[in-house]
């Protein structure tokens, strides 16, 4: 047996037992906590302020996403449902927005807000800490932003994505960068991993990079990943 045969063996069963650590285990214990019971309007004053990148970034971020009429999106970790809103007015009355999250109150209050306006292609589903809890091939695209870093249980929450995305599906992941040196020592602390890390746990799910705007944001990137099959 060559030694380049014992360690490409080896270095299967290193991803394969840190894939399977990382899908029964949380990868940040706690990270959530703040949005068991969260006050919406308390978060509309942290989420919706200028000072908050992709919230004054917004309009270029939905113009980059290339929208079409009549899809069916899915905003994953929705929050305050500021692009649950924007995108519903891109997909227009024949298209779908599912705004999903963890918070039972973020989603009540998506639901109000979106009836008082009259966006009736408005849907809202709540997620687990380890699935999205989204349909099998429901939707077009699915939009990630600010959220990833928050997935207790990425490669199984990812694994629920490509379920749910439709043959080519695309997801659009939008996070913090994290550089040493470079990066603020909250967003060090509060982000569990780099832009690479994450990466790579895409392609593990089943994604393959497509498309990366560097140009938009500062303080995050801004890279697309199209569905691909794979192995399970």
């Amino acid at each position: 047996m060559s030694l380049r045969f014992l360690q490409l063996i080896a270095t299967f069963c290193l991803c394969f037992w840190t894939n399977l650590v990382a899908q029964e285990t949380s990868v940040k214990p706690g990270i959530n906590d703040s949005f068991v019971s969260p006050d919406a309007k308390e978060f509309i004053e942290k989420f919706e302020i200028e000072s908050r990148e992709v919230f004054s970034k917004r309009a270029e971020i939905v113009k980059a996403c290339r929208i079409d009429k009549g899809l069916t999106l899915a905003d994953i970790g929705a929050g305050t449902g500021l692009f649950t809103r924007l995108l519903a007015d891109e997909v227009g009355p024949e298209g779908r927005v599912l705004a999903v999250d963890i918070a039972k109150n973020f989603l009540e209050h998506i639901e109000r807000i979106n009836r008082e306006s009259g966006r009736n292609n408005v849907q809202t589903l709540q997620c687990s800490s380890d699935s999205t809890m989204l349909p099998p091939l429901s939707v077009d695209v699915a939009y990630i932003c600010d959220t990833y870093h928050h997935f207790e249980f990425p490669l199984k929450t990812m694994r629920s994505v490509h379920a749910a995305l439709k043959p080519s599906g695309r997801v659009i992941l939008i996070d913090f960068k994290r550089i040493e040196g470079e990066t603020k020592e909250w967003t060090m602390n509060h982000v569990r991993a780099g832009q690479e890390v994450f990466e790579e746990e895409l392609r593990s799910c089943g994604f393959r990079k497509i498309r990366e705007h560097s140009e938009i944001l500062k303080e995050n990137y801004f890279v697309e990943f199209e569905k691909v099959e794979f192995s399970k």
